[in-house]
């Protein structure tokens, strides 16, 4: 079976306490559950994680490289200036989807551009704990490519 990193990045951990009003009442806890759930329909299997420290992020994607792993990553606002995250990203050996609660293209002008995104097959953003679901779908689709 497969093994998929489901990376989240700062305050993610917070999920259901933070700006309920733009994030929902959803928690990484149910973020889990609908990761492992979609990953069970699909014959894979998770590694969810999240982290505030961007070495420890980065030190997971370089996991992720040498074992060839698959990523789903919600980078937060590392999206927008961790050009290290994106390096470390460039040298992917497997599917990456970038993945967003919200839509920030949707939100502050400062949100608008991911460093990310260029090295990522594809970004799946605006659809709340769903986004989750279609990255998930989307990395079965290109593993089975």
């Amino acid at each position: 079976m497969t093994t998929v990193l489901v990376l989240n990045g700062p305050n993610l951990g917070m999920l259901g306490a933070r700006e309920p009003e733009i994030y929902g009442s959803a928690t990484l806890a149910d973020v889990e559950a609908v990761c492992k759930q979609t990953a069970a329909g699909l014959g894979l299997e998770i590694d969810l994680r999240q982290t505030d420290d961007e070495a420890e992020l980065i030190g997971w994607v370089h996991e992720a490289f040498e074992r060839r792993l698959p990523v789903v990553l919600n980078p937060a606002a590392f999206t927008h200036y961790s050009y290290a995250l994106r390096d470390a990203l460039a040298m992917r050996t497997a599917p990456l989807v970038e993945v967003h609660l919200t839509n920030p293209a949707a939100r502050e002008s400062f949100r608008h551009v991911s460093v990310v995104a260029g090295v990522a097959d594809g970004t799946v953003a605006g659809f709340g704990l769903q986004s989750y679901d279609l990255a998930l779908r989307a990395i079965a689709r290109l593993l089975a490519a």
